[in-house]
């Protein structure tokens, strides 16, 4: 009775614990909300810098109607702020769009093609599930065959789409679109209710990180 009784004490105080730095980290940065902690959180690629990531899916309706919100945003960010796209992977019918952003990130042409792969998804249902039809695609917009099929079967591209299986998960991503900043905080369209509050809470986070990274000299 008396172990029990310590392992129910001990559960009880990881819970307060937890609690308390949600709490905290909420209080950090205000009570307006549409945002959620990152427990544990995850490091950055430039600790200079703010880091923003964007997780999504060409075959996503959500993500397509908040693209051209995130474009518009994304002309005016500062200097201070690295913006990433993620394409995420829960399932294999998630897995081709994804190769085909790596793909197109490989070969550098990533803004010639992103919002077309959106547009012909979305809006044309048009099936880029194979090696084949995806080549085609990218040699509509330019890409030697030769070049796409290369970066297709790239150990690179290989790499990302192992990795990007995992980062979900990392995040605490469960849908998309969902964005992360910093490392440390998670909105989505749930959390803010809105596209255009999304990208509000997305300002305040980072102009918060931003006087963060100056306090500390960004370490």
């Amino acid at each position: 009775m008396r172990y029990t009784r310590w392992i129910g004490l001990i559960i009880i105080s990881v819970v307060s614990l937890v609690t308390s730095a949600q709490e905290v980290g909420n209080s950090a940065v205000g009570d307006a909300g549409g945002f959620a902690q990152v427990i544990p959180p995850q490091p950055t690629q430039d600790k200079e810098k703010v880091e923003v990531i964007e997780f999504f899916w060409y075959g996503c309706p959500h993500c397509y109607n908040f693209e051209p919100h995130l474009t518009e945003w994304v002309k005016g960010i500062p200097d201070n702020v690295q913006f990433i796209r993620q394409p995420a992977i829960f399932s294999s019918k998630w897995a081709a769009g994804a190769r085909a952003y790596f793909v197109a990130d490989v070969l550098g042409v990533t803004d010639k093609v992103h919002s077309d792969l959106f547009k012909v998804i979305q809006e044309q249902k048009r099936s880029l599930d194979s090696e084949e039809e995806m080549a085609e695609f990218f040699v509509e917009h330019g890409v030697d065959k030769d070049a796409f099929h290369n970066a297709y079967n790239s150990f690179i591209v290989a790499t990302k789409m192992r990795q990007a299986e995992n980062m979900p998960m990392r995040y605490g991503v469960s849908g998309v679109p969902a964005i992360i900043v910093n490392g440390k905080y998670r909105t989505n369209g749930t959390l803010a209710k809105t596209f255009p509050n999304m990208l509000q809470v997305m300002n305040r986070l980072i102009s918060i990180e931003s006087a963060s990274n100056q306090e500390s000299g960004g370490n």
